[in-house]
C-alpha cells in the first residue's frame, strides 16, 4: 500500500517517519522492520514497513537522493531525542 503522492523528500522527513513506526504512531500491527527497496517494476525507490513475514505492511516513496543518503538511518535506527 503506497500512496502515490505522498512522498519522503527530506532526510528529516524520513526520520520523522521512522520515529513514527518506532512509537507505533501509525497503528500497524507486527511490525518487525523498516527497509529502502525498489520498486520491481519501474525501479522507483521506497521505504517499507514489513511485518513478521517479510510481507509488506505500508510504503512510502523517497526520493533518489533519501534513498542513497537515509541507508544508515533505516539500517541504525534514528537518533533519540536527549
Amino acid at each position: 500500500m503506497i500512496n502515490e503522492n505522498d512522498v519522503i523528500d527530506t532526510l528529516d522527513e524520513l526520520e520523522t517517519f521512522l520515529r513514527l513506526i518506532e512509537a507505533g504512531g501509525l497503528g500497524l500491527n507486527n511490525v518487525s522492520g523498516v527497509a529502502l527497496a525498489t520498486n520491481n517494476a519501474n525501479g522507483r525507490p521506497f521505504v517499507a514497513v514489513l511485518d513478521d513475514n517479510q510481507q509488506l505492511l505500508l510504503g512510502r516513496w523517497v526520493t533518489p537522493y533519501v534513498f542513497e543518503n537515509g541507508k544508515d538511518m533505516v539500517r541504525y535506527g534514528t537518533k533519540k531525542p536527549h
